[in-house]
């Protein structure tokens, strides 16, 4: 299963003009959007307003419920990298996110999982969206209104976490449709994200 959460950056909820979320706003992906490094993004043809998402994704591998946040980590087999790709057009339209950002290859991962002994996460880690070398989104996860531990707490709440499940923790500020004009995905475009300790993930993007 994949859990994506929503307006989870102090920077992009201010650029979207919407105050901070009380509590997760969480949505799920479809397993069948996920697609490898270097694979291509297809854009169906309905879709007028395809968006780029970089995000840092949290690797379940032990089964949790009920975690506390002192503890959640200790649940955790990786991280990587994920692209949450978004049909804005049909986002805003129906008000809804998982249809939307659940199409086929719209949900790249990679390029690899690395342990959190790798990294330090607590601490924060840059992290970049480049769209055809561009900089579109530079922020840190210390953004996070809510840390992998309290999202880890807040999902098992309710429901468990079993090993392979995927956590996409959100996005920062940069995004297409905060821009002016708005900046949507291209056919031919090339998307790479970047977070420190964790590589590049890099996709080209198909328009039919």
């Amino acid at each position: 299963m994949i859990w994506a959460v929503g307006l989870n950056y102090r920077d992009h909820a201010a650029e979207t003009g919407r105050p901070p979320p009380d509590a997760p706003t969480l949505f799920a992906k479809s397993p069948g959007a996920v697609i490898g490094p270097d694979a291509p993004i297809v854009i169906p043809p309905h879709v007028t307003q395809p968006d780029f998402e970089g995000e840092l994704a949290v690797v379940i591998g032990t089964r949790a419920h009920g975690v506390d946040a002192a503890h959640a980590l200790e649940y955790v087999a990786g991280l990587t990298i994920a692209h949450d790709v978004s049909a804005r057009d049909h986002q805003y339209n129906t008000g809804q996110f998982t249809w939307s950002k659940s199409f086929d290859t719209f949900c790249p991962l990679g390029p690899e999982v690395v342990s959190l002994d790798e990294v330090d996460l607590a601490g924060g880690l840059p992290i970049e969206t480049r769209v055809n070398g561009e900089v579109m989104q530079s922020s840190n996860t210390r953004e996070l209104i809510f840390d992998v531990p309290t999202l880890i707490a807040w999902i098992t709440q309710g429901l468990t976490l079993v090993p392979g499940d995927i956590i996409l923790t959100g996005t920062p500020a940069g995004v297409g449709a905060a821009r002016t004009p708005p900046r949507w995905l291209l056919n031919a475009d090339v998307v790479e994200i970047s977070i420190a300790g964790l590589g590049t993930l890099r996709n080209p993007v198909v328009r039919p």
